[in-house]
């Protein structure tokens, strides 16, 4: 075999052995009912698996977990999650994805909590992953599990705890008093289809027991960020997390799209939430924005904003972060 080609035949193997990685999978069996999401007679949704993947650097000491809690059973499971294997690979860290069965779960209750938890530490405990430089990431519902998930461990877990770093958030709603008055002007206005807003308004008033004007408390507490909360009651959690935020706020498209305003958009959430760190005394955040015009993606959602990111960068920044 020539030099060459040679060199180039072990590069190839070098780079595939290097960066291998192993991939687990625990998922329980699926329930046969249905959980109710509207006022309508089929308003239902099947349940799904509860369980994890994992995976795992084959050829290096893990030094730390990326967690994403993700659905599964739909046909784009863990797709976040996917996205990073790779690179956290290549940097010794393990990505580990985390599905309650409960489908578009917004952890309205303790019991999806500790579903969580339960699956984290049974992950932690079998494949021996080390409870440091934790990471916890998520765009939309992935994102919002991520803080409800830490606000409640932070609060009043007498179990298992994971030692957390760090949080890495992109375009997600926070304030969900605002987020039920846009979707209550999407519905009146009625020029978008309105299954999202008649979804998620109805999951809000039947577990937060009313509307922003009737049970504002209640508001209040799901929110890791409000405006209209003078307490912010949630902030001080995340006082001394490391936070990178991810947003684009898409404002011409959004307007010309769903005719929505400045304040229908989840970037107001995210800049305030950030603000309200810096007065804790948080000063280890950062706000990157992704400008609408550079995406050549039609539809401009969380999702599409997080498949922008660069990968590579993101997982060197954790890396940088974990050895501060």
């Amino acid at each position: 075999m020539p030099f060459k080609l040679f060199f180039l035949f072990f590069l190839t193997v070098f780079s595939t052995t290097s960066f291998a990685q192993e991939t687990v999978e625990y998922y329980e069996p699926v329930k046969r009912d249905s959980l109710k999401i509207g006022k309508g007679e089929k308003d239902f949704l099947p349940y799904i698996q509860r369980g994890y993947t994992l995976t795992l650097p084959e050829d290096k000491a893990v030094k730390g977990v990326l967690v994403f809690l993700e659905d599964s059973g739909y046909d784009k499971k863990n797709r976040s999650a996917r996205q990073m294997y790779d690179e956290a690979s290549k940097k010794g860290f393990a990505v580990l994805s985390v599905s309650t069965e409960i489908p578009f779960d917004f952890y309205f209750s303790e019991i999806s909590i500790r579903s969580t938890n339960e699956l984290i530490q049974k992950a932690f405990s079998k494949y021996n992953l080390p409870n440091e430089n934790i990471f916890f990431l998520g765009a939309g519902l992935v994102g919002h599990r991520a803080l409800k998930y830490i606000e409640s461990m932070k609060r009043g877990s007498d179990g298992f705890w994971l030692n957390i770093k760090g949080i890495v958030i992109c375009n997600f709603t926070l304030d969900w008093t605002r987020k039920w008055h846009q979707h209550t002007r999407d519905i009146r206005i009625n020029h978008i289809d309105l299954w999202e807003p008649t979804f998620i308004n109805y999951m809000l008033e039947t577990n937060l027991k009313g509307t922003p004007k009737t049970a504002p408390e209640n508001y209040h507490s799901f929110s890791s960020y409000s405006y209209y909360d003078e307490k912010n009651r949630n902030i001080g959690i995340y006082k001394n997390f490391v936070v990178r935020a991810y947003i684009e706020p898409a404002i011409k498209y959004r307007l010309k799209k769903y005719l929505r305003t400045m304040y229908e958009n989840n970037s107001t959430d995210v800049v305030g939430f950030l603000a309200e760190l810096e007065l804790q005394g948080n000063k280890n955040t950062e706000l990157i924005i992704l400008q609408s015009e550079d995406n050549p993606s039609e539809e401009k959602n969380t999702q599409s904003t997080w498949d922008r990111i660069n990968k590579i960068e993101l997982v060197h920044w954790i890396l940088k972060e974990t050895k501060k």
